[in-house]
């Protein structure tokens, strides 16, 4: 756990990316604004882990998922939030599948790789061994 409240607080870079990103255009923000906002962003999130925990303890479990999230943000009465929170779990979990099918295709292709090159080292063995096999006196006469 934190030892300090401080400890709690989100990192103010990313805290000062986020408000930049929701505001228009030229307008600026004054550091003790920043540091309400992200104070309160802390204080939400620390809520929202609180009453998602809760949800996971109903169900006798010690680890929080995503349905666990979705119960808090119900909980809380951030219903309005819901849908948005659905559809941008459904497209990371779209590009994490995307991204585990990319890296079997790749690890596939690797083996196929190393297998057409065993089999290409193979048969230059085999021609190798033919060619010495045709014309034994081939080396000796190479060696005097």
């Amino acid at each position: 756990m934190a030892e300090r409240p401080e400890d709690l607080n989100l990192p103010n870079a990313v805290i000062t990316r986020i408000i930049k990103e929701a505001l228009p255009e030229g307008v600026n923000i004054s550091k003790e604004a920043r540091s309400a906002i992200s104070r309160a962003a802390s204080v939400f999130v620390l809520y929202a882990t609180s009453c998602a925990n809760n949800s996971a303890m109903k169900g006798k479990r010690k680890t929080l998922n995503s349905g666990d999230v979705l119960a808090a943000m119900e909980e809380m009465e951030f219903q309005r939030f819901l849908t948005p929170l659905k559809e941008s779990l459904e497209a990371y979990r779209r590009e994490q599948r995307g991204k585990k099918e990319a890296t079997e295709q790749k690890r596939k292709d690797k083996d196929k790789k190393t297998d057409s090159d065993q089999e290409k080292s193979r048969e230059e063995e085999n021609v190798e061994d033919d060619r010495s096999e045709e014309n034994p006196n081939d080396e000796n006469e190479m060696e005097n």
